[in-house]
């Protein structure tokens, strides 16, 4: 019996490590709503399933993907392995327009071809994909012809863009959702002859509008309009994949907002609610009370979420106590690590250390199921 145990345990070695290998191999399974409508499950498992990432949407020269992903591949594999290493299981991406529509009615090959590669590298590192698109970040990209169309032949070439992206995503399990667009608005505000709404952040414009003239119709008209043009566009190619559209949380700047796109008529063919929040230092209780506005009946998901203005502490205490409402929290990562920005020894790059250590110890157990 002693001479045989030995070879007992080897073999009970060996088998626990092809367990291992074969857990951490397991295919990916889709992101679902719940049968209730409440939260997100994996197919095949009703377990409640919380999404914990960030948003990779420039590196940390300001590059946007598209600038860097054809000459780079490398680095975007590196950054890849970086954010799941950080616990995370959701990566958002925001594609731009001007780089995958060469004309109103023509996509370019070239950028769906690289999409499909970064589609493969999520299933390959197990993260999955909230996709946001028709970006025009950087306003010296964005083509003359796009800007020049009206808003009839805009949404268009919107739906042109989401039929394409959504033909190369359809049938990969690692495609969560696609995001119609980064905060969207309607007329009003600065420069409203512009499609690109206010001032820029830095040198890129993540809001934008979807009309400049509202010809007499009501927010909800028009906004409703738009979505259904959208979503039904990508529903004649992806019947699966979740749909969303990320807003800005009208109801923690001005007190008495209500939701627009994610109005529960506006919204209908939407499956889930992405909203903005970054809290404010003092005013938890208030940012709380706002974030409860967009509980409508569906998951809910902080789809940004950074200590930009408040602290490093109240902002790990309003995720905690944000649990009971949200169904997911996505912050940035912008292809430095912890490790990395210690050593860059300024103070932007001391916060942003100091919140990826921290983004990695509290990650939801619902997080990996």
């Amino acid at each position: 019996m002693i001479t045989q145990r030995p070879a007992f345990w080897m073999v009970a070695i060996a088998w626990a490590c092809l367990h291992a290998s074969a857990a951490a191999h397991e295919p990916m399974r889709k992101i679902r709503v719940s049968q209730d409508r409440t939260h997100f499950v994996l197919e095949g498992n009703e377990r409640r399933f919380v999404l914990w990432g960030v948003n990779y949407d420039h590196d940390d020269a300001g590059r946007l993907l598209e600038d860097y992903w054809g000459d780079e591949w490398g680095k975007v594999v590196e950054d890849f392995r970086e954010i799941k290493d950080l616990g995370a299981n959701v990566v958002r991406i925001h594609l731009q327009t001007g780089r995958f529509l060469k004309a109103a009615d023509r996509p370019d090959e070239d950028s769906l071809k690289r999409l499909g590669d970064l589609v493969k590298l999520a299933e390959e590192t197990g993260l999955y994909l909230d996709l946001t698109g028709l970006g025009c970040y950087h306003k010296q990209d964005v083509p003359a012809w796009y800007d020049a169309l009206d808003e009839s032949a805009r949404w268009d070439a919107q739906a042109v863009f989401w039929k394409a992206v959504a033909g190369v995503c359809k049938d990969s399990p690692a495609v969560f959702c696609y995001d119609l667009m980064n905060e969207p608005v309607l007329t009003g505000g600065k420069n409203p002859d512009q499609w690109l709404a206010g001032d820029p952040l830095g040198d890129k414009y993540f809001v934008q509008r979807i009309t400049r003239d509202m010809k007499g119709r009501k927010d909800k008209e028009i906004a409703r309009a738009w979505i259904e043009r959208l979503t039904s566009a990508i529903r004649t190619v992806d019947g699966r994949t979740l749909l969303t559209v990320g807003v800005i949380p009208w109801a923690q700047i001005f007190k008495g907002a209500k939701p627009l796109f994610h109005d529960p008529d506006v919204g209908r063919t939407l499956d889930f609610v992405a909203v903005h929040f970054y809290p404010k230092a003092g005013k938890l209780d208030e940012t709380l009370e706002a974030l409860r506005v967009y509980e409508v009946g569906k998951p809910l998901v902080i789809e940004e979420i950074f200590p930009l203005g408040a602290s490093l502490e109240e902002t790990v205490t309003f995720i905690e106590r944000s649990k009971e409402h949200v169904d997911g929290w996505i912050s940035f990562y912008w292809g430095k690590t912890d490790e990395e920005c210690e050593k860059a020894g300024d103070m932007a790059h001391a916060v942003t250390a100091a919140w990826l250590k921290r983004f990695r110890a509290i990650v939801p157990a619902e997080a990996n199921p």
